[in-house]
């Protein structure tokens, strides 16, 4: 049986983040040195503000870079996502498994009274359902 289904156990409790007024090429050096598909966006309080994917620095270099002839892919305000849905840290994974699932949603912030204080992702989300898959040892004594 798993020691417990909430969030808290489970996310990413120092997440990689970056704040509205860096660069996206900064942001996007950030998430390569990390190997991350995408980051939390916080002020200097550590209150969240969104979040911004790969795609979202993907989508403005191309844009303003390439396309554009930009010498700036501009800052990381201008693409975040604002208004994302967060989690509490004592909600159950698999409640939060289904609804980033039902939004398609690969990262989701967990917070309190505001405050970044952790992330989950898939990646946690299969940790998790890999410690539930595994059988209950029945020779354990109790």
């Amino acid at each position: 049986m798993p020691r417990s289904i909430e969030l808290r156990n489970y996310m990413v409790k120092h997440p990689v983040t970056v704040t509205p007024d860096m660069s996206i090429f900064a942001a996007s050096h950030k998430i390569l040195e990390y190997k991350l598909s995408g980051v939390c966006v916080v002020d200097e309080d550590n209150n969240l503000l969104g979040v911004l994917s790969e795609l979202d620095c993907l989508r403005a270099i191309v844009d303003k870079v390439y396309t554009n002839g930009e010498a700036d892919a501009g800052i990381v305000a201008d693409v975040m996502t604002h208004n994302v849905e967060v989690n509490h840290p004592h909600d159950q994974i698999t409640n939060v498994a289904t609804s980033m699932l039902d939004h398609k949603h690969r990262r989701r912030p967990v917070v309190i009274d505001g405050k970044l204080v952790g992330q989950v992702t898939c990646r946690q989300i299969l940790k998790a359902i890999k410690e539930f898959a595994v059988p209950v040892d029945t020779t354990e004594a109790n």
